[in-house]
């Protein structure tokens, strides 16, 4: 199926660049703003937000990969990056679960 990205218009990688881009962007960004509203549960719930662009990351690089844009090497340092990020944010939550539970 994502063979046919040989018919797409010639910016079509460029466009996926930029989702990617404006992706990893949302991640701190919404870490940031989490933490700048100092509620535990806010903080919470923009982490969650973070963490979903994470997996719309993972997406954009897994779209990039089928259509031949990187290489399966790429794939899996990108792949073990956003695994690693994943466990840390997890942790971040949970800690913040915890302290907003008086823990």
């Amino acid at each position: 199926m994502y063979s046919l990205h040989e018919n797409f218009l010639k910016d079509e990688k460029y466009r996926l660049s930029d989702q990617l881009i404006r992706a990893s962007r949302s991640i701190t960004a919404n870490i940031a703003e989490g933490h700048g509203r100092y509620h535990y549960q806010e903080n919470i719930q923009f982490c969650r937000i973070a963490r979903g662009s994470l997996s719309e990351c993972l997406d954009h690089l897994i779209c990039a990969y089928d259509c031949g844009f990187i290489t399966k090497e790429n794939w899996v340092e990108y792949k073990n990056q956003i695994d690693k990020i994943k466990k840390i944010l997890n942790g971040y939550i949970a800690f913040l679960k915890r302290k907003k539970n008086g823990g």
